[in-house]
């Protein structure tokens, strides 16, 4: 991990700033979002990210990074302004650009597949660089290109039955409409109406792992809407339940797939009419002056209407003009279109507390939270499990016993990646299997799929050095004189006791209620 490395990088985007006639502050904002963005699933990155920039806690690293997602396929706001300019200096600035992406790599271990995307990220500003000075030659990125990896196993641990449509919208703001059109951006697609029946969408809903008490919430929401809209056909009073709903919890549990599952049980239950998902987060809500917010948020809206809103890491709207002014604006659409718009806000419990205290008209719209619990260690396993047979590799019984074993270790606080820390360690363990088997010639197919135990280790040279276990001596195998920082998951496995408890999270097999019929 390196805060220095990306302190650097920063500097030599400053300098290019200065010389393309940027403000310093503006170019070291965006650079620091811009690596957040790109280390946003990196373990460790957090912390390293915060140190560099000079910032305290989780909350801005992953504010930053929800803000400037989208420039991991797209240029950044202040290369668009150089490249609609067609200034000279766009180039220098997108290499800079492609500095800063490398040492945000660097930040933690990165798995393949993130090394993979920045490679992408860095080549999309190079790219665009390039429409503002069409002979400039391709400058080169110090960024690996690297193969894909098990991590493109779908964010999705159902049984077969696709997610519901899902809008890919298109980056909005910025200067530079003509590097966008260069890059082919083009305008959502109608979304089609999801064709699944309401028990194939409880059936995905049931198959997902662990949740089990979100299953049951969903499904009783789901109930209650139901019953509302048949006392309405039938011309008895109803009362006004709102269909709005806040879901909070840490990332990697599955919030986003549940919500694509909302969307479409309401449209099977005639609630909604397509049942599609727009999602979005404060970049898609907040323009870059007043005004501007409120016309982005209302066409963010418009794309939704006849589907579900849902707004990721929706406390960064506070705090600021722009972000009250997408609130509000949010709040009005939400009323003008209550019969054919569902919106769902989500993220970490207690800054969604606060957000929602910002504006009496959320606390009204938003009278349901479901919590989405961490999940237990059996669940970690069957995930870690199901994404290996899915990218066509076995688990060795052992090698799960194992896993279930690091899970058991690993602390468990604001920020845990659940399900995406699995897969990164199946990225991990993908990687150590693929160096086990550097000496074997002609591996067997069965060699080829089969991860061991040894295999769950950081990195393929972490294993043990029979030199230096000979000449460290007692201090370096006391328990004591660990720390979690310095521990593999191997030493996590054999000197800590197992982790207690730190949430609730459902574990199969150990909660009495039945779910709803």
């Amino acid at each position: 991990m390196s805060a220095e490395a990306l302190r650097t990088a920063l500097d030599d985007l400053v300098a290019a700033g200065v010389t393309a006639g940027l403000a310093v502050a503006e170019v070291r904002d965006e650079g620091a979002r811009l690596a957040a963005a790109v280390a946003e699933a990196v373990p460790g990155a957090p912390e390293t990210w915060a140190s560099a920039v000079g910032q305290d806690g989780l909350t801005a690293f992953f504010t930053a990074a929800s803000s400037a997602r989208r420039w991991r396929s797209s240029p950044t706001d202040l290369l668009e302004r150089l490249v609609g300019d067609g200034s000279p200096h766009a180039a220098g600035y997108a290499r800079a650009l492609a500095g800063v992406t490398s040492a945000a790599c660097d930040l933690g271990d990165a798995p393949l597949d993130v090394i993979a995307r920045a490679s992408t990220t860095a080549a999309v500003h190079l790219a665009a660089a390039r429409t503002a000075v069409p002979d400039a030659p391709t400058p080169p990125t110090s960024i690996p290109s690297a193969a894909p990896t098990a991590s493109a196993a779908p964010d999705r641990f159902a049984s077969p039955g696709g997610a519901s449509a899902v809008v890919d919208r298109a980056p909005t703001g910025g200067s530079g409409s003509a590097a966008t059109a260069t890059l082919g951006t083009a305008a959502a697609p109608e979304p089609e109406p999801d064709p699944r029946t309401l028990e194939e969408l409880l059936a995905d809903l049931d198959a997902l792992i662990g949740l089990r008490r979100v299953k049951r919430e969903i499904r009783e929401q789901a109930q209650l809407l139901r019953v509302e809209k048949l006392r309405t056909d039938a011309g008895l009073t109803a009362p006004t339940i709102t269909r709005h709903l806040v879901f909070v919890g840490n990332p990697g549990t599955g919030k986003t797939t549940v919500a694509r599952l909302v969307a479409g049980i309401y449209r099977a239950l005639g609630l909604l009419s397509k049942g599609h998902l727009v999602e979005v987060d404060r970049s898609e809500l907040v323009g870059g002056y007043l005004g501007q917010t409120a016309h982005k948020t209302s066409q963010v809206v418009a794309d939704a209407v006849g589907g579900v809103l849902f707004v990721d890491e929706a406390y960064s709207l506070t705090g600021d003009q722009y972000g009250e002014e997408a609130v509000n604006t949010l709040v009005k659409d939400m009323e003008d279109h209550r019969d054919d718009l569902v919106v769902i806000v989500a993220g970490y419990p207690g800054p969604m507390g606060r957000f929602l205290a910002t504006n009496p008209g959320l606390e009204s719209r938003f009278s349901t939270t479901i919590t989405f619990d961490d999940y237990s260690d059996d669940e970690l396993t069957r995930i870690f499990e199901l994404a290996a047979t899915r990218s066509d590799f076995a688990p060795a019984p052992a090698t799960l016993e194992r896993f279930r074993g690091v899970a058991a270790a690993q602390l468990r606080g604001e920020g845990f990646g659940n399900g995406r820390w699995a897969r990164n360690m199946l990225d991990k363990a993908v990687l150590r299997h693929a160096w086990r088997l550097r000496d074997v010639a002609a591996p067997s197919v069965d060699e080829l799929r089969t991860l061991l135990p040894e295999d769950l280790v950081e990195r393929p040279d972490d294993g043990p050095d029979e030199d230096s276990a000979e000449t460290t001596g007692a201090e370096s195998t006391t328990p004591e004189s660990r720390t979690p920082e310095s521990m593999t998951p191997e030493s996590a496995v054999t000197t800590q006791e197992p982790r207690p408890a730190l949430h609730d999270a459902p574990t199969a097999g150990t909660d009495d209620e039945e779910e709803p019929a």
